[in-house]
């Protein structure tokens, strides 16, 4: 049985796969992930981090 995934959660998932260090402290967050939000032609993906909060922010424009 196939799983229908858009292609920005197949994004999403290789962000989770690759990219859970925090850039500005070295924290790697093995439990957290990405998040993905949408507003009209963008695609924000946020990590935040649980150490230091900061966060690092990917967006895609659409159009």
């Amino acid at each position: 049985m196939s799983v229908h995934r858009s292609p920005f959660e197949r994004l999403r998932e290789k962000f989770d796969e690759s990219d859970l260090r925090c850039p500005a402290c070295g924290y790697v967050d093995t439990e957290g992930g990405w998040r993905v939000t949408t507003s009209g032609g963008r695609v924000r993906y946020q990590f935040v981090c649980p150490t230091c909060n900061a966060v690092e922010t990917r967006e895609l424009r659409l159009g």
